[in-house]
């Protein structure tokens, strides 16, 4: 259980508390209730964007990263389809210094056109790196945009288009950042060695000053049930071929979130797991082979990945793919089985709780979601899943008109 406390300032902001007295430090987690789902389709990569941005100086502080290291601390930020989120750690004694900083970029950056080219670049370099230049880089882009028609989930968080970020300016920037980064559109998480109390006392000091900002009330249009199976083939210069079966599933305030996501463990976690053992070892089609859920908000995907054995085909491969989602539609997953996957989880769900950076993290996402307290939840969540129920919902999920296939071929000039 962790046991935490919640204010809110006067500005909006949602302050939450955990006291940690294992630890000398303490995690200063600020979310923003954006990611790339909330960006115009012409302007997309946005909120990647600022994930940069913010490094790059604010109102008062020309420098973020040499303060917080003069002071023993550390940080970093990712952005995700629903969230920005940046944190920073230090020494408890030096918290003021990380709030200072925090507070300072909330209350606005130091835009420049000089700032603007430095940073945009740096993700142009990144776009590159990751989907241009690296084999199976565009293989994300083009499983979302082929399983996504309306949800703004079909592009990657880094963009649609590398010239939505080539073409931003710097008034498209200033106007994302005013719409979105404000205090009653973010969660303050303060973790460590620290009373609930000094840390909403501190919280005021620093955050209260922030005026609010009109926040667009988000409004997203919903992905319509897909009612015929999609699929999408393209040749590349890769070592092997692949298949990608994505599926729509729930989303995460869902209780059949957490039996998707026990179905995925019960398919690929681990050496013994289902399709390891059959499709990896026993039979051998595929040389790695993953089935894993997209952990979005709003109803998101499930995923079966695997890169083939040369010389297996692609049409083999498939079908192999389907017997084992067959036999988790038809059959009832073994009770041992199932309790053995809840056990690692329920495991790894206390080994995150060792650490005061991953539940200020946790926290903030939660409270963000809608209650900080689902973070206490979880394994309830998954204890509840039995046979019967994955059955059920492996067999909603699992049909071939809910299915989106992307075959990535092996281009015959790679050999």
């Amino acid at each position: 259980m962790i046991d935490f406390k919640r204010h809110t300032l006067d500005n909006g902001l949602r302050v939450i508390a955990h006291t940690d007295r294992t630890t000398p430090m303490i995690a200063v987690n600020v979310a923003y209730d954006v990611g790339s789902r909330d960006e115009n389709p012409d302007k997309t990569g946005f909120a990647h964007l600022f994930e940069h941005l913010m490094f790059g100086g604010s109102v008062n502080i020309p420098n973020y990263d040499t303060p917080l290291q003069n002071v023993g601390g550390d940080n970093n930020a990712f952005t995700t389809n629903d969230i920005t989120n940046y944190y920073l750690t230090l020494p408890a004694q030096n918290i003021e210094t990380g709030l200072w900083l925090e507070s300072d970029r909330m209350l606005g950056l130091a835009f420049s056109e000089k700032g603007l080219n430095v940073q945009r670049n740096v993700v142009i370099e990144e776009y590159k790196q990751r989907y241009l230049n690296q084999p199976y880089g565009d293989v994300y882009p083009l499983v979302k945009d082929l399983a996504y028609r309306v949800h703004p989930y079909r592009w990657p968080t880094i963009g649609k288009d590398i010239s939505h970020i080539e073409n931003a300016t710097l008034n498209d920037v200033k106007d994302f950042f005013y719409r979105y980064y404000a205090p009653n559109n973010a969660v303050l998480t303060i973790a460590g060695n620290i009373d609930s109390d000094e840390a909403f006392r501190l919280a005021a000091k620093w955050f209260g000053s922030i005026p609010r900002r009109n926040v667009p009330v988000r409004n997203l249009p919903a992905e319509p049930a897909q009612e015929q199976y999609r699929e999408k083939r393209v040749a590349r210069q890769v070592p092997y071929p692949g298949v990608y079966l994505s599926f729509h599933m729930y989303d995460k305030l869902s209780p059949e979130y957490y039996v998707t996501d026990l179905i995925s463990d019960i398919l690929s976690n681990g050496q013994s797991s289902r399709l390891y053992r059959n499709l990896v070892i026993n039979n051998a089609v595929f040389g790695e082979l993953d089935a894993y859920i997209s952990g979005d908000n709003d109803p998101g995907l499930f995923t079966v990945a695997g890169k083939l054995i040369n010389g297996v085909s692609i049409e083999i491969a498939q079908a192999e793919i389907w017997r084992e989602l067959d036999k988790i539609t038809n059959d009832r997953v073994n009770a041992d089985e199932l309790q053995k996957v809840i056990n690692k989880v329920e495991a790894n769900l206390l080994y995150s709780e060792i650490n005061y950076l991953n539940k200020a993290i946790s926290l903030s996402a939660f409270e963000l979601l809608g209650d900080a307290g689902l973070i206490n939840r979880q394994g309830d969540f998954y204890r509840d899943v039995s046979p019967g129920k994955l059955r059920d919902v492996a067999q909603q999920i699992f049909r071939k008109e809910n299915c989106s296939t992307l075959l990535y071929e092996k281009n015959e000039l790679n050999d």
